[in-house]
């Protein structure tokens, strides 16, 4: 790849993918993940910190989730907001054009217990993010723990739901029906 062209984070990110599948995690470097992708080590360093954070999207995920708390309804529920939310990550983010890569980068993950350890440590990161956003919207502190982690839980099945390699359904469908199911579950006695 010829280094003029744009997306430096999204072709390293590619890059990695590629050689932690065919290489693995623990035996690629981060000086041939910027070579595969036609870029020098400290092009990927201005984006990554390390080559752990490469498939993390520099907290592309928190920030789209936030701006679509902040964005949501003022008369919205504190769980109607982090729904307008999910719905707003799955047409921004989580598209059709993502799906195999985002299916081949949980094969990786899935594989890998440092970059599990950093799934878990970004979800927490999230959870605490949604937290605060819901708090800025003045959300009762315990209300917006609440429903910030049932955001986190609804995000987690509706994602390992959009990468099943049989489905086709887009995230905010998926989002919505995991909420509905999470409402009915909490609604048991």
């Amino acid at each position: 790849m010829a280094r003029w062209q744009p997306d430096a984070p999204g072709r390293l990110a590619a890059a990695a993918l590629d050689l932690f599948e065919e290489h693995g995690y623990e035996n690629t470097t981060v000086i041939e993940i910027a070579e595969h992708a036609g870029l020098t080590k400290s092009t990927f360093f201005r984006y990554f910190p390390d080559k752990r954070e490469v498939l993390f999207g520099g907290g592309t995920v928190t920030g789209l989730l936030v701006q679509g708390i902040a964005s949501a309804p003022s008369t919205a529920g504190p769980l109607d907001v982090v729904a307008d939310a999910l719905d707003a990550l799955g047409r921004t983010f989580f598209t059709a054009d993502r799906r195999e890569f985002s299916r081949r980068r949980q094969a990786v993950l899935n594989a890998t217990t440092e970059l599990r350890e950093r799934e878990a440590l970004k979800r927490i990161d999230l959870t605490a993010s949604m937290i605060e956003a819901l708090d800025r919207r003045g959300i009762p502190s315990l209300t917006a723990r609440v429903a910030a982690q049932l955001g986190a839980l609804v995000w987690e099945i509706a994602h390992d739901q959009w990468i099943d390699p049989g489905s086709t359904e887009d995230f905010g469908t998926l989002a919505r029906r995991a909420l509905a199911d999470v409402r009915a579950t909490g609604a048991l006695r």
